[in-house]
C-alpha cells in the first residue's frame, strides 16, 4: 500500500473513508467481524490479511476451534463453488459444442 500512498494518495484516503464507514456501522461483535474478515482473506488468498485477521480473531476471543471451523468452512464452500462452476461450464460446453469459447486465451 505504500506505493499507492506515495503515488496515488486520493485512492488510499478513500479506502480509509470506507474503512471508517464500515467500522461505524458494523452490525457484528468484534470476534464475528474478525472471523468474517479471516474467511474473506483466506478466499482472497491475501497472506497479510489472513495473518492480521487470524490474530484479530484470537485477540477478540475466538478459540482455536472457532477459527479452525471458519477455515474449514471457507475451504469447503470454495471447493463446492469451484466444483459447481466447473460442472456448469462443462455442461454448457457439451450443450453448445463451443470449444473455443475462451477466445484463445487459454493454455
Amino acid at each position: 500500500m505504500a506505493f499507492l500512498s506515495e503515488n496515488f494518495s486520493p485512492f488510499t484516503a478513500s479506502l480509509k473513508q470506507v474503512d471508517d464507514v464500515l467500522e461505524e456501522h458494523r452490525p457484528f461483535d468484534r470476534k464475528t467481524d474478525e472471523l468474517l474478515r479471516f474467511a474473506l482473506s483466506v478466499k482472497a488468498r491475501s497472506a497479510p490479511c489472513v495473518r492480521k485477521h487470524f490474530k484479530g480473531a484470537t485477540a477478540a476471543g475466538a478459540s482455536d476451534e472457532e477459527i479452525a471451523y471458519v477455515f474449514a468452512l471457507t475451504m469447503r464452500e470454495a471447493a463446492g463453488a469451484d466444483d459447481c462452476w466447473t460442472h456448469s461450464l462443462i455442461s454448457d460446453l457439451e450443450s453448445t459444442g463451443d470449444e473455443a469459447s475462451c477466445g484463445g486465451g487459454c493454455g
